[in-house]
């Protein structure tokens, strides 16, 4: 692996939770209840994320205001962070439920943070062939097409959105080769093969949530 999971995982906890004192100790503590609650396929209340974090309802509110890119229904109910119950390129199965993520890499570190196996269907960039995998938090990768499949990944720089500045430059590609546009544009950029990016995104579930622990 050429990226430095530690300085990724910093950064993207200074994205995602910018709100002065809440960082790391929020996305221990509400992030992980929040997407295992959104991996369930229904809106999250934040009744709901009271009883599941143990918080009070204030400070659920407070620190989901700080969460970047929250995505909610009509009702203020969450509905995305990256799992989503909105359509994605990438696709998200769970236990025959159906669900999204914001970015490739997403699909690659969710089940370590639930503790569940998931399949998953995602276009490359540029071509859009489809590259169909299972991922399990021991297993890691299996049933890989294509298996010359890469994943693109990168510090991000400034801006307050983790999915403008992270997510949306995360991609599945058909082979290396086909990555090396993309990455001659981004100094701060690596293509990794899945296998490796798996283990990044191992890596940054603990990193950002401590010790994930297994979802419902």
């Amino acid at each position: 692996m050429s990226i430095d999971a530690d300085h990724l995982a910093a950064r993207l906890s200074e994205i995602i939770s910018p709100t002065p004192g809440s960082g790391r100790d929020a996305m221990s503590w509400l992030w992980p209840a929040l997407v295992r609650e959104l991996a369930r396929g229904r809106p999250v209340t934040v009744e709901r994320l009271v009883v599941v974090a143990g918080r009070d309802a204030a400070e659920v509110r407070d620190v989901l205001a700080g969460l970047s890119g929250t995505e909610y229904d009509d009702s203020g109910a969450v509905v995305g962070h990256g799992i989503s119950l909105r359509d994605t390129p990438h696709r998200f199965t769970l236990d025959d439920r159906v669900l999204y993520t914001w970015c490739a890499l997403d699909t690659l570190i969710f089940p370590t943070v639930l503790g569940r196996s998931a399949q998953v269907i995602s276009p490359t960039l540029g071509s859009g062939e489809l590259v169909r995998l299972t991922v399990d938090p021991v297993a890691g990768v299996t049933g890989l097409e294509p298996l010359t499949a890469v994943v693109s990944v990168l510090i991000p720089g400034g801006g307050s959105s983790v999915r403008a500045s992270f997510c949306n430059q995360v991609h599945f590609f058909a082979t290396p080769d086909a990555a090396q546009d993309w990455l001659a544009d981004r100094p701060t950029g690596a293509v990794l093969s899945v296998a490796d990016a798996f283990e990044l995104g191992r890596l940054l579930a603990h990193e950002l949530t401590g010790d994930p622990a297994p979802c419902c």
